[in-house]
């Protein structure tokens, strides 16, 4: 709960929630719904959540994490990070951090992406980390209100 107000600032930023399934923050009260949903699921084992800290002042600006599929030893992938520290390679070292330890410690056997069709910067960043396009999933996606076509990406152990 003591990251709630770090959450908001991430999420109340028009451009992270742009290609993001959650509306852009009006309120601290949906940081901490973020931060009890996400609680929740580590508690029954059906994701893992990361904070991003900067190294400098250890503020939280950002998040990546798991959503587990513990059926098929794999997991979906999502993250985000606070405007102001884009391009500046920290997202790369987090999600190739996380990757290593899914695979190397959770036994993970691959790892998915999903991604809106004009999020370039994250397909780059999948693409860097070695993750492969498996497509287009039509109509994939339901959030904000419509429909997504999304692009799945796949990385395996």
């Amino acid at each position: 709960m003591q990251d709630a107000e770090a959450i908001f600032a991430v999420f109340s930023d028009p451009g992270v929630t742009q290609f993001h399934d959650l509306d852009t923050f009006t309120s601290i009260k949906e940081a901490i719904a973020v931060v009890e949903r996400r609680a929740k699921r580590f508690e029954q084992g059906d994701g893992i959540r990361w904070g991003i800290v900067h190294k400098q002042d250890k503020v939280l600006i950002g998040s990546c994490g798991f959503q587990l599929n513990p059926q098929e030893d794999s997991a979906e992938i999502g993250y985000e990070l606070a405007s102001t520290f884009w391009r500046q390679g920290i997202m790369t070292e987090a999600v190739r951090t996380i990757l290593q330890f899914g695979f190397e410690k959770m036994g993970l056997r691959f790892v998915l992406a999903q991604v809106m069709l004009d999020n370039i910067a994250s397909k780059k960043l999948l693409e860097k980390l070695g993750f492969q396009s498996q497509g287009v999933l039509k109509q994939c996606g339901f959030f904000k209100g419509q429909f997504h076509d999304l692009e799945q990406f796949v990385l395996n152990k």
